[in-house]
């Protein structure tokens, strides 16, 4: 039995760090569940005499990534270093030398997983990934290997903590976005570039990478809907709150019939559902089942020790199967083929709110539209504007399609009583 594995990290930033000190502070515990002990042999920096908050030995540091992708005694590698193109090709180099990598980066997984894995898959290595999606939550390896039995019909994850914390704060301190932004960016929760969080990709590519799993079904990044946050208002979630929701950034992969939907945009979702109750930077993800019904799970989705800690439960994972002579048996070939729902499949509730000029006749108008493209109404509000000229009417829908939904806000554009459309979003119904 070897007595020491070897690690190689790309990256030394604050998940990288993290994972350090994770691995030095738990020798026994690690040492206890692989029978070997565990060294960071080397790590992969950009700058050898920066000033480091943890202690590292001088030979442990390189600027050169082959130093430790062909380094025979380093076992895994562990890609922390961010980025797309650069990390996704050392990954790819780690693996075709033979060596087990593990990742947090759901940038990569998002958009070159399938080649990652293939490659894994035929050079008999572990390639896992647990640390892309919400941090610390563990659920990648929860709809992999605890729900493998069942048949997942849904998932809705409240997956990025930047937006979670803008939300939560215009919802419950009515205060504006660009305020909350500026506020998030100075506690870390937001980049100094808030795009891919703000705009939704960034939560796009993580509910990628769970339907994949979940449907065992190759679903890429350009197969998700997406929308953020930038252009909701303190009306939308005054509105909302009375109406009986709570608004969340949701990526929702729905099921029905082999057929799929996967998207990210602003939802409405009931004060009573799980994911309502979800605030600040923490993360949930809600998972439906066939035989298991509703499950959710909550926790930090970032973070250097929370994020560090789920890397570190990959890398135990991939130590105990060389121990056990099994790695590159974990990755499994998607069952089904990709069949996305058309707009005329999916269905859901909608809120709109509309201004319309107050006049006689006006409601009736914008009924009888809703009603000729099959849409029916379950809750309406109606506030007069400008001393009475203009009327805001706020409704929300009984579930219809994308399809006749997409058109009667066409339609709406068309109408003489409708000065604008001012807002639309997804609503869930109840809880399933």
């Amino acid at each position: 039995m070897t007595q020491v594995m070897n690690i190689g990290l790309l990256g030394f930033g604050t998940v990288g760090t993290g994972v350090l000190e994770i691995v030095e502070q738990h020798q026994d515990k690690l040492a206890h569940q692989i029978g070997a002990n565990v060294k960071v042999k080397k790590i992969l920096v950009n700058d050898l005499e920066k000033e480091r908050g943890i202690h590292v030995q001088p030979e442990q540091l390189t600027t050169n990534v082959e130093d430790i992708i062909h380094d025979e005694d380093i076992d895994v590698v562990i890609e922390v270093m961010g980025g797309i193109e650069e990390a996704r090709r050392c990954m790819k180099l780690a693996l075709e030398n033979g060596k087990h990598v593990v990742t947090a980066n759901k940038d990569v997984m998002a958009l070159y997983g399938s080649e990652l894995l293939k490659t894994a898959n035929d050079k008999h290595c572990d390639l896992f990934y647990e640390a892309s999606v919400a941090g610390g939550i563990p659920i990648l390896r929860t709809i992999v290997e605890g729900l493998a039995s069942d048949r997942i019909t849904k998932i809705m994850g409240i997956v990025n903590g930047t937006t979670n914390y803008i939300l939560t704060k215009m919802t419950k301190e009515g205060r504006l976005y660009e305020d909350v932004l500026k506020e998030a960016q100075a506690l870390g929760y937001a980049e100094a570039d808030p795009t891919a969080d703000v705009g939704g990709l960034d939560a796009a590519r993580k509910i990628a990478i769970l339907g994949t799993l979940g449907f065992s079904m190759n679903l890429d990044l350009d197969d998700v809907s997406v929308e953020g946050i930038t252009e909701v208002t303190s009306q939308d979630l005054a509105y909302s709150k009375q109406l009986g929701y709570t608004m969340k950034l949701v990526g929702i992969a729905n099921r029905q019939d082999d057929k799929v939907e996967v998207s990210v945009q602003p939802t409405l979702v009931p004060h009573e559902h799980p994911l309502a109750s979800v605030d600040n930077e923490f993360n949930a993800v809600y998972v439906n089942g066939e035989a298991v019904g509703e499950t959710m799970f909550y926790g930090p989705g970032a973070g250097k020790l929370p994020t560090a800690t789920a890397v570190v439960s990959d890398l135990v994972e991939v130590l105990k199967n060389k121990r056990l002579g099994v790695n590159g048996n974990s990755a499994v070939i998607p069952q089904y083929d990709k069949q996305l729902k058309t707009p005329d499949e999916i269905r859901s509730k909608y809120f709109m709110r509309i201004h319309a000029k107050d006049l006689p006749g006006t409601f009736a108008s914008l009924t009888a539209l809703f009603l000729k493209n099959n849409i029916s109404l379950e809750k309406i509000l109606q506030v007069p504007l400008n001393e009475g000229k203009l009327a805001e009417i706020i409704i929300v829908t009984h579930e219809v399609t994308k399809a006749d939904y997409d058109r009667v806000r066409k339609e709406l554009n068309n109408e003489d009583v409708v000065i604008e459309v001012k807002s639309s979003y997804r609503a869930e119904g109840e809880m399933n």
